[in-house]
């Protein structure tokens, strides 16, 4: 499961549709808002919500609502009332800030509730299930976490999920966003702090491949255009990699549009494209050699003609390499997108977008 958060009031009607289409066009099915924000006006919270409600159940994704007994009132509801957020187009709570525990227990058996999975505690939870609290009705979603360095640890986070997945219950994190990000302090929205400075394509396969969730949410208001072409590649089972170029030849630019595969025998230094070299024998023009400099971490490289039949070979550095004379250095993936090297596994596809 992805997701992403909206947050009440911040956006004009419009853009918030365009917002969920793009999170629909991604496979999202899960859109996130919260009625405790300090920093929001309560006041427009009921028509807000009604309108969110509505545009998210027209996609076919689910709208699930943090909520407190304070936002309730807010709302003109009370806890015995909360069916009549189902008819607002409300798919399940995240429940917290001292509700009762008899009132979650109560609430699952007509509506899914998401718990606070970052501080629910063993005997909590085993208070709640002996008030009936129904199990697939049920979700541990973490936190995210606006102030630079409070974010979870990620040891801790894995126990914590390890013991939820034992109860046979799912988890769900958040993931920072970088297009507009949630204020006061603008500092992205992850539940792991090792996730805040990531990028959100990173950040998503660092959870995927390193610490297993159900879900995943992005945290922040919206993601930028470049992360969206991300994630949709990666929906095609290729990782896009932006770069910056330091070298403008014909020849070399036409081997690096080509659409990559690291081949099946994965180098432990590099990652190494199994059709740019046919390809470029088949340009049948020598690679003359030029930028021939150390190369670091994401140097993305050209062997020129000095290496014999491994001319044309395209590569992308894995970690820090000296300089060597029949290797051409024609680009470099940007900062944010180093940590995906990681992630290029053995015939894994990849794509190179100039910057």
């Amino acid at each position: 499961m992805i997701g992403a958060s909206v947050f009440l009031g911040q956006q004009e009607e419009h853009e918030q549709e365009s917002y969920l289409d793009v999170i629909s066009d991604l496979g999202g099915t899960t859109i996130f808002t919260s009625l405790h924000i300090p920093e929001d006006d309560s006041t427009l919270y009921k028509k807000a919500l009604q309108t969110l409600g509505s545009q998210v159940q027209s996609r076919g994704m689910e709208l699930y609502v943090d909520i407190s007994t304070h936002s309730m009132t807010t709302l003109g509801l009370q806890w015995e009332e909360s069916r009549t957020l189902l008819d607002w187009g409300v798919s399940g709570i995240r429940m917290d800030y001292g509700i009762e525990s008899a009132v979650i227990a109560d609430i699952s058996h007509y509506m899914p509730v998401a718990l606070n999975a970052s501080t629910l505690t063993p005997e909590w939870l085993e208070e709640l299930f002996a008030l009936g609290l129904v199990k697939n009705h049920a979700e541990m979603w973490h936190n995210y976490y606006p102030r630079p360095e409070t974010g979870l640890d990620a040891a801790w986070f894995d126990k914590q999920n390890r013991f939820f997945k034992e109860k046979g219950l799912k988890t769900v994190a958040f993931i920072p966003g970088d297009g507009q990000l949630r204020g006061p302090l603008y500092k992205g929205l992850p539940t792991l702090e090792d996730h805040r400075n990531l990028s959100p394509l990173a950040s998503y396969l660092s959870l995927v491949n390193n610490h297993p969730v159900d879900g995943i949410l992005i945290g922040d208001p919206s993601l930028s255009l470049s992360s969206v072409n991300q994630f949709k590649a990666y929906q095609n089972n290729e990782i896009l990699l932006r770069y910056e170029s330091f070298i403008d030849v014909s020849q070399t630019d036409s081997l690096l549009r080509l659409n990559h595969r690291n081949r099946f025998d994965p180098a432990r230094d590099v990652i190494r494209s199994e059709g740019a070299r046919p390809f470029a024998q088949q340009l049948g023009e020598p690679i003359r050699a030029r930028n021939q400099i150390a190369r670091a971490k994401g140097a993305i490289t050209v062997d020129n003609e000095l290496y014999g039949r491994y001319q044309g070979e395209l590569q992308i550095a894995k970690t820090s390499l000296i300089e060597n004379e029949a290797v051409n250095v024609v680009g470099q993936v940007i900062k944010d997108d180093l940590p995906l090297l990681d992630f290029i596994e053995a015939g894994h596809r990849f794509s190179l977008k100039r910057v």
